[in-house]
C-alpha cells in the first residue's frame, strides 16, 4: 500500500493538469473527520462509498483526457483467463512460453490479505524488486489506448476499484471500494448517488466477473491468497 507521503505527491502532481477538489484532497489525506461508509449494492456486488458533510465520493472516467491509471499502475496480476488471451494477443502458442518471457510472480499485502499471483510485466525489463510502485505499461500507446484492448488484464477494467471477498454466513460476497491513490481526477461529489448510477451497474459485472476469474486462478494453483495481514 502507499504511504501518505507518496499519495499527497502524486496529488500535487495531478493538481497541478485537474481541479481536484479540496473536500476531496484532504479526505484522500486523512484529514477529514466525521466520514461515513455508505455500503450501497448493486446486483451481487457491495460497493463501499465515503459520504462526509453531506457528499458522496463519486467518480467518473476522464478517459481519452486522462490515462495516469496506465501511466502509474504498481502491478498488473493476471487470471488464468488473461494469461491464455493475452499470450494469444502476443502470438506465444504456448501459455508456459508467456509466463516465461512476460511476466513476473510477485507478493504483496493489503489490508485484507497477503497475495501471491503471476504479474504481466509493465515493461520488458522489470524484475520483482519494481513490484508496487509507479511504472508506465509499455501497451499504453501515444494516444492514451491500450495497444492490448480488449485482451488487456482483467484488473485494468477494475480500476479505480478494489475488491475483495467476505464470508457471510457461509457464502462469498463480493465487496469493492476506490483505490484513493491520487492519480485520479475523476472523483468528484455530490449529494446523491443518482449521477454514478449506470457506473455502479456497469462496474457490478465487471468486479464480481473479476472475482470468479481469480477465485478460479487460485484454485488453479496460479496464486495464492491469504486472508488477513
Amino acid at each position: 500500500s502507499l504511504s501518505g507521503s507518496q499519495i499527497e505527491e502524486s496529488l500535487a502532481l495531478l493538481s497541478k493538469e485537474w481541479d481536484i477538489d479540496p473536500l476531496i484532497s484532504d479526505f484522500v489525506l486523512g484529514r477529514t473527520s466525521d466520514t461515513r461508509d455508505i455500503q450501497h449494492t448493486v446486483g451481487r456486488v457491495t460497493f463501499h462509498i465515503p459520504h462526509l458533510q453531506g457528499q458522496y465520493i463519486l467518480w467518473g472516467c476522464h478517459w481519452p483526457d486522462c490515462h495516469n491509471c496506465c501511466e502509474r499502475q504498481g502491478r498488473l496480476p493476471l487470471t488464468s483467463n488473461d494469461l491464455i488471451t493475452i499470450g494469444s494477443t502476443l502470438k506465444y502458442s504456448r501459455v508456459s512460453d508467456f509466463i516465461k518471457a512476460e511476466t513476473i510472480t510477485a507478493v504483496w499485502s493489503d489490508e485484507n490479505a497477503t497475495i501471491s499471483g503471476i504479474n504481466l510485466k509493465r515493461r520488458k525489463d522489470e524484475t520483482e524488486d519494481d513490484d508496487g510502485t509507479r511504472i508506465s505499461c509499455r501497451f499504453l500507446d501515444g494516444e492514451g489506448s491500450c495497444r492490448l484492448h480488449p485482451a488487456r488484464p482483467a484488473v485494468c477494467y477494475l480500476y479505480p476499484f478494489t475488491t475483495w471477498l467476505v464470508n457471510s454466513g457461509g457464502h462469498a460476497t463480493v465487496h469493492a471500494a476506490y483505490q484513493f491513490t491520487g492519480d485520479c481526477p475523476g472523483f468528484y461529489t455530490s449529494p446523491d448517488m443518482e449521477q454514478m448510477s449506470q457506473v455502479f451497474l456497469d462496474y457490478s459485472h465487471i468486479i464480481y466477473d473479476y472475482n470468479m476469474k481469480y477465485t478460479r486462478t487460485i484454485r488453479e494453483g496460479l496464486g495464492a491468497a491469504a486472508i488477513g495481514p
